[in-house]
């Protein structure tokens, strides 16, 4: 039995040499700023800063253990999904930011496994209803929409039923 544990450690520790020698996850070069949005205050940019930035800008601190496969890969994965997603450093490009603040607000964001290793991004309740806020206030905001989209619904049912008598 002993032998069989030896013997899965020393290929379990094997495999991980062997991986590291895949390139994917160590390109840490952070493309530049090229534009950011019109924030609606500084506390917003900065609880973005600490919650959000690392995935979501160009401005990625790339931790020791992005430097280290598997863990390489993940945290690549979640940048470049990220950056696709929303990047707040290329504002000059078309982008969907009006979900932002319901992802914060529903606390989907910022996503558990980031907050493990990134304590200062844990933002209090009302820290995450401030950031949420600004974000509808700078980005727009599913909430604003739906409201507008709601009043436009009833106006056309109205309409529809005055058509109708």
């Amino acid at each position: 039995m002993m032998r069989w544990v030896k013997w899965g450690l020393a290929t379990l520790i094997g495999a991980l040499i062997v991986i590291q020698v895949i390139p994917y996850g160590r390109d840490h070069a952070n493309p530049p700023v090229v534009a950011e949005p019109g924030w609606d205050s500084a506390s917003t940019r900065d609880l973005a800063v600490r919650a959000c930035f690392d995935c979501h800008s160009n401005e990625t601190v790339w931790p020791w253990y992005s430097n280290i496969a598997p863990l390489s890969w993940l945290v690549q994965r979640d940048v470049d999904e990220g950056r696709e997603e929303l990047n707040f450093s290329e504002w000059n490009r078309p982008q969907e930011g009006d979900e932002a603040a319901e992802t914060v607000g529903d606390g989907s964001m910022p996503p558990g496994q980031y907050l493990l290793t990134h304590p200062d991004a844990r933002l209090t309740d009302a820290e995450l209803s401030t950031l949420a806020d600004g974000l509808t206030a700078t980005l727009g905001g599913e909430g604003q929409e739906g409201d507008e989209h709601e009043e436009e619904e009833e106006e056309e049912e109205e309409e529809e039923e005055e058509e109708e008598d």
